[in-house]
């Protein structure tokens, strides 16, 4: 389970990558090349579509950070986790979320399914 908890926090960590280059790379590393990532708002396959949709949060939300929120559940090859969108100098959480993250079982992340517990309104 450790290995996943750990996949879990490689993978906030991504979200919270303010360099696109570097988020790329980081990317990359963690979801293998053909992974999926499917939310309320998006349904991609690939570095590049993944890539599309964190940049796409992150210029929506800026001075936001991504932090988990809780404990990862984990068992087998999956794991589950929610996680919060606060200012980056602290406050109210503005997002809550849950994802499903399935690993490939060589510390890849090869599927993430999300699920939006808390959206501001209009967003």
């Amino acid at each position: 389970m450790s290995d996943l908890t750990e996949l879990a926090g490689r993978y906030i960590a991504v979200w919270n990558e303010p360099d696109q280059h570097q988020r790329a790379a980081a990317i990359s590393e963690l979801f293998t090349a053909d992974a999926t990532y499917t939310d309320p708002l998006a349904d991609v396959r690939g570095h590049e579509g993944i890539g599309a949709v964190i940049a796409g949060a992150r210029e929506q939300f800026q001075g936001f950070d991504f932090r988990l929120l809780g404990e990862v559940d984990a068992h087998h090859h999956i794991a589950r986790f929610q996680w919060e969108l606060v200012p980056a100098g602290g406050g109210e959480n503005l997002v809550i979320g849950f994802d499903v993250a399935v690993s490939d079982g060589a510390g890849k992340i090869r599927a993430v399914h999300g699920f939006l517990d808390k959206v501001p309104a209009g967003a």
